[in-house]
């Protein structure tokens, strides 16, 4: 079967179109993706909350109709729509995913972080399989940072913090290039919240493979070196904490212009890699990882596969 997996979140909205049938591995056949970053597009109100302004909902409606058009385009006999962080965050959240549904149809879903933690654990777990023993997974998205630690493909424990590299760029990086206290000041943050989480998963044992998903971790490992995408999604990517604390600091010199000529730095990403590397370092060094390897799928997958898992046998 051909299924559309809708994907609204803090960065993008991106309709993924995979050919799928239980007990098989997914296969890409079509990806849409639109530029959105609803994580900058929250106003603060007087009671200090973010609401997604009307020109935003106006810009996701439209985003969510041509990703409609695309999923039919491409023969998908279901669309399995959900949105993460900014949409579980906005103070008019019930507001957006009435006018979206009113507008389109669709009826999304809003993940909690747990949830997001746990499906993005399913899909590192099938990814990596049984032999990687007990899985440490970090996923660091536009809105938040997830977590989630296990030896089966349901975690043990997980924890989402409101870290994601587009919310705190926006938050709290206002300088390109940003100011040093600026960036000291979320250093310190950054690791503040982290520290919260650490002995709820210091509680168990240590993991025998740590995982990075998302974007951020992708083009942070491609920056320290690994391999490129055009080399496909079996080519083995990682990250070194060394390597990391290495870039932290050019990164933070740089303009958005200088990091986008990295290798494997979209202009689009540019602007929040550093937060996303500050919370990447933070990560690595409170949770005392050494050195993580990068899976190829992540929270789309994830959906995927639970949806897989409940069609009935045969």
């Amino acid at each position: 079967m051909r299924l559309g997996v809708l994907d609204v979140g803090s960065n993008t909205v991106h309709l993924l179109v995979v050919d799928a049938h239980p007990g098989a591995r997914p296969l890409p056949a079509h990806s849409h993706k639109a530029d959105l970053r609803l994580a900058e597009l929250l106003e603060k109100d007087d009671g200090g909350d973010g609401a997604i302004s009307e020109t935003g909902i106006d810009r996701l409606v439209d985003v969510i109709r041509e990703a409609l058009q695309a999923a039919e385009d491409k023969g998908c006999e279901d669309v399995l729509a959900f949105a993460t962080s900014a949409v579980r965050g906005a103070a008019n959240a019930d507001a957006v995913l009435a006018r979206v549904h009113q507008a389109t149809g669709v009826a999304l879903s809003v993940l909690t972080g747990p949830e997001e933690a746990r499906l993005t654990f399913l899909a590192a777990r099938r990814w990596f399989g049984w032999s990687a023993g007990k899985l440490l997974v970090l996923d660091i998205g536009g809105g938040s940072l997830e977590t989630a630690y296990g030896m089966d493909e349901t975690p043990d424990v997980t924890a989402s913090l409101p870290l994601g590299a587009g919310r705190l760029t926006a938050g709290r990086l206002p300088g390109d290039p940003p100011d040093p206290a600026d960036v000291r000041a979320l250093r310190r943050h950054v690791r503040a919240e982290i520290a919260r989480i650490v002995g709820d998963f210091a509680r168990h044992s240590a993991p025998d493979h740590v995982v990075g998903t998302s974007k951020t971790f992708k083009q942070l490992a491609r920056i320290a070196g690994s391999a490129r995408s055009a080399e496909g999604v079996y080519a083995q990517r990682s990250l070194s904490r060394a390597a990391l604390e290495e870039w932290v600091p050019r990164l933070a010199a740089m303009t958005c212009a200088e990091r986008a000529e990295l290798p494997g730095v979209s202009a689009n990403r540019a602007p929040q890699l550093l937060a996303g590397a500050l919370v990447a370092e933070g990560a690595m060094d409170l949770f005392g990882v050494a050195e993580l390897e990068i899976c190829p799928w992540a929270l789309r997958e994830g959906v995927i596969l639970r949806r897989l898992d409940r069609l009935p046998a045969g």
